[in-house]
């Protein structure tokens, strides 16, 4: 563990030290006088990180608030501690929210007003009025409100139509004492609380609107020296201490919640997340405990030596995926053109020659739409028949070419970013190898990725993509009409399947309905999963307990309370 270094800040924010003077003991678990420090690039901008989900929001949220479960490798975890979701009628769907005994820092109880709170803000009460609008954006309200029962401290939640992500459908991401507090100017936290079911129960628009307000700004970090404790107030392991600006940008010190009694608590006394400087491989053992980085060709050398002095490396990778997509027109208007130059170009060479050694870094992948690692990505993989068309070239690559109508030497445009170690070795190896089968794929890499992807004269493309979560990221990088939809490929059957998947609640269901999706791509063979795009983590030697997970969301910071020091 590294003792928290030295900075020449702007300001440090002493946050929770006005929580702390009738604040209970510390759980039994944490050890007095331990530290953790870890590398972090980013900003905390606010502490309602449904309300303004940036990457670094959801970091510290996932260390400050506590909530139904989580989703680990695509599979929702349940966190019983903190309370249970159960569906109790199907027709029509109803979801019974059931609270534990959570409570937040300030020794205020979480009940139903902050379930009430938290659905309301995931179902659109609270929209966000931006200053240049023609007209005020309107509530998006429902007919029948959920059921409350206040002393049981649960609600249960009628939905218009069954919801696949039921489990995660009411977060808690701010207190609603609060909440009732700032926007009624009311100062018991229970008539707060009272306030708030109140305008949400009757669907009061003027209520609303004031609750909207405080939902948006009253949490943000704007000016954080005249923010004031009880906007802090935690119901994670973890709560906030400190924030420290500098020039290479923001540290966050965060302390244990004394008053959070989850099915796990915290072990560090203080953790601190830090810019992580120019060289944080280096700094691995200095100044830092743990660091994530990027693997590339400069940092490969300095991180297998940590990992021969028995420091922990673990590689998961960030969400998003490797992939050659196709233009289903010009050259690659058939099908068989587009299999046909897919055969041609396997994916091992394009891996090995974009990581070089880091290739065995990068997971392979058959699927778009399941992220490898996962329960659902073994079922699509299983099902969708991506081996069988795609995933097994022929005999003969060439001939193959030749029977679906393309010449010798026909032209593919092969766009890429210049500016991508893999991206280059991709395309090398993928120019190379199609060259074999008669195809002249063209270097039409670019500076300016972006632009040249939006301007769209390119026949294949070499990029990244997210790899989707939820049925709306399906529908947006797949669905017909797709704003993410990169080859433009439409298809009514597949957007069927993506509404189908949406309301599938079943999770061996939803598996085979993702698969029947994925198999839908594949037939249309406009893409060719490559690899999960790798994340590396290093831990020192004196820290345990760091289990970093696949994905976007708070890959490090979701595990904090299962981080300890080495005796």
């Amino acid at each position: 563990m590294r003792a928290h270094r030295g900075i020449a800040a702007s300001f440090v924010v002493l946050l929770a030290a006005g929580l702390a003077a009738c604040a209970p003991a510390l759980p039994e678990t944490v050890v007095p006088g331990s530290e953790i420090t870890v590398g972090w690039t980013g900003e905390l901008t606010s502490t309602n990180a449904v309300a303004s989900p940036t990457a670094s929001n959801v970091d510290i949220a996932e260390m400050i608030r506590a909530g139904f479960g989580d989703v680990i490798d695509g599979a929702f975890v349940p966190d019983e501690g903190f309370g249970t979701a159960s569906i109790v009628s199907d027709d029509p769907f109803t979801v019974r929210y059931d609270l534990a005994e959570p409570s937040w820092s300030d020794g205020i109880p979480l009940d139903a007003a902050d379930l009430m709170l938290g659905w309301a803000g995931a179902s659109g009460y609270f929209p966000k009025q931006e200053e240049d609008a023609e007209a005020p954006v309107e509530p998006q309200l429902v007919e029948e409100a959920p059921v409350v029962d206040e002393f049981a401290r649960t609600i249960e939640v009628t939905f218009a139509q069954p919801e696949v992500d039921w489990q995660q459908a009411v977060p808690v991401p701010v207190p609603a004492h609060v909440i009732g507090q700032k926007a009624f100017g009311v100062d018991d936290a229970m008539e707060a609380k009272q306030a708030v079911i109140r305008a949400i129960r009757e669907a009061d628009t003027a209520a609303l609107q004031k609750i909207a307000e405080v939902w948006h700004t009253g949490f943000e970090l704007a000016d954080p020296a005249d923010l004031p404790a009880e906007m802090l107030v935690s119901s994670g392991p973890f709560m906030l201490d400190e924030i420290v600006a500098e020039e290479a940008g923001q540290s966050v010190t965060l302390v244990p919640n004394t008053a959070y009694r989850g099915l796990m608590t915290p072990q560090i006394s203080r953790v601190h997340l830090v810019p992580p400087g120019d060289d944080p491989v280096g700094a691995i053992g200095q100044v830092l405990d743990v660091a994530q980085v990027a693997p590339t060709s400069s940092n490969r050398a300095p991180i297998h030596d940590l990992e021969r002095k028995d420091f922990a490396v673990t590689t998961t990778h960030d969400g998003t995926l490797w992939s050659l997509l196709l233009k289903p027109s010009g050259v690659f208007a058939q099908s068989q053109a587009r299999i046909a130059f897919i055969h041609a170009v396997p994916v091992r060479p394009m891996v090995d020659r974009g990581a070089g050694e880091w290739a065995s870094a990068y997971t392979a992948s058959t699927s778009m739409v399941a992220p490898p690692g996962s329960r659902a990505y073994d079922i699509v993989n299983e099902d969708s028949g991506f081996a069988q068309l795609l995933g097994t070239p022929g005999d003969d690559p060439a001939l193959q070419r030749q029977i679906s109508g393309v010449p010798e030497g026909a032209p593919v445009c092969v766009l890429y970013d210049r500016r991508s170690e893999f991206a280059i070795g991709a395309f090398a190896a993928l120019r190379d190898s199609a060259a074999e089968s008669g195809w002249n794929a063209v270097d039409c890499g670019s500076d300016d990725f972006e632009a040249a992807l939006a301007q769209g004269r390119w026949d294949a493309v070499i990029t990244r993509v997210p790899i989707p979560q939820t049925p709306e990221q399906i529908a947006v990088q797949w669905g017909s009409g797709g704003s993410a939809s990169v080859t433009g490929h439409a298809d009514a059957d597949r957007d069927a399947l993506i509404t189908e998947l949406a309301q599938t609640t079943d999770v061996y269901e939803a598996r085979e309905v993702l698969a029947l999706i994925e198999a839908s791509i594949v037939r249309a063979a406009v893409a060719l999963p490559i690899a999960a795009n790798p994340r590396v983590t290093i831990v020192d030697k004196d820290v345990t307990g760091v289990t970093p997970r696949n994905g976007v969301a708070a890959p490090l910071t979701y595990g904090a309370v299962q981080w300890a020091a080495v005796p």
